[in-house]
């Protein structure tokens, strides 16, 4: 697979990742751990069947057996990530605690510098800040937007420890590239598992209302939850980790832009501003200095 072959796929990620607030939006009141446990059981399964497809039957589990070291990296990403996201929306405001998430991409960028013939220029550098400053302008032209208060700090420490900690799966993915893409199902399973229990200890159990919201649960499981982390593997480990990283940013502006076309959300000025910089930030960043 050549790299700009990997690269589209995890665009696809990207794309998928767009579909996330739409999709839980419309899986009603179901607490966040049950919601993360069911989808990523689910995404878990689909990794399960794409092995014992591809590798001759029951044969193909034989994928979920990885060092030890691979299953800290893709559960230490996949559930620490989302575990510390929920704390940060427990701990601070959603807006505040979601921009310092957002920082992820840009970390991806820089720390795309650590690696083999990383490469790093002042123009992935620029791009990845002018798609941050769409981020914010986006997250404050939402409203609710408060500022940075004291009494947060534990929700800020947590959002940009998760930030952190998905940047470093993601570039780390490129030194645990002898682990086949098909064994992320295994790291599915087990953060299925620990969300399962997170809900046990901290959550209300309520269920899915109605067909409609178990589409929902299914659909995100499969998409956002299921198919775009392959992807993304497949991305971080043989694309363009620098261009994927400034891409990144267009998840929240299409992720808006669904919204308001299902009319959870209504069109603004912010918006049209955040998509100006962060597709100007992606056109510099896939410039090559010459």
């Amino acid at each position: 697979m050549t790299s700009a072959s990997a690269t589209r796929i995890g665009l696809l990620a990207i794309a998928l990742w767009a579909t996330l607030a739409l999709l839980t939006a419309a899986t009603g009141q179901v607490p966040a751990f049950l919601l993360t446990a069911l989808t990523f059981a689910i995404g878990g399964l689909v990794g399960l069947g794409a092995a014992l497809a591809g590798g001759g039957g029951l044969s193909g589990l034989k994928v979920l057996v990885q060092r030890p070291m691979a299953y800290v990296h893709g559960v230490g990403g996949l559930f620490g990530y989302h575990f510390l996201y929920f704390a940060a929306l427990k701990l601070a405001p959603p807006a505040e605690a979601g921009l310092i998430n957002y920082l992820w991409p840009l970390l991806i960028v820089l720390l795309s510098a650590t690696l083999p013939g990383g490469g790093l220029k002042r123009v992935h550098v620029l791009g990845a800040l002018m798609g941050f400053a769409g981020t914010v302008v986006l997250l404050v032209g939402k409203g609710g937007f408060g500022g940075i208060e004291g009494r947060y700090v534990p929700g800020y420490l947590a959002a940009f420890a998760c930030a952190f900690i998905w940047a470093i799966y993601s570039v780390a993915s490129r030194r645990f590239a002898d682990v086949p893409t098909q064994a992320v199902a295994g790291f599915c399973l087990v953060t299925a598992l620990l969300a399962g229990l997170c809900h046990l200890a901290w959550e209300e159990t309520v269920w899915p209302a109605d067909a409609r919201q178990w589409a929902a649960v299914i659909a995100l499981g499969v998409g956002p939850v299921g198919v775009a982390f392959y992807a993304w593997d497949i991305g971080m480990k043989k694309g363009d980790v620098r261009l994927l990283g400034v891409a990144s940013y267009a998840a929240p502006v299409l992720s808006t832009l669904l919204l308001v076309a299902a009319g959870y959300a209504a069109p603004t000025a912010a918006l049209a501003l955040a998509c100006a910089f962060i597709v100007g930030g992606a056109v510099v960043a896939t410039r090559r200095a010459r």
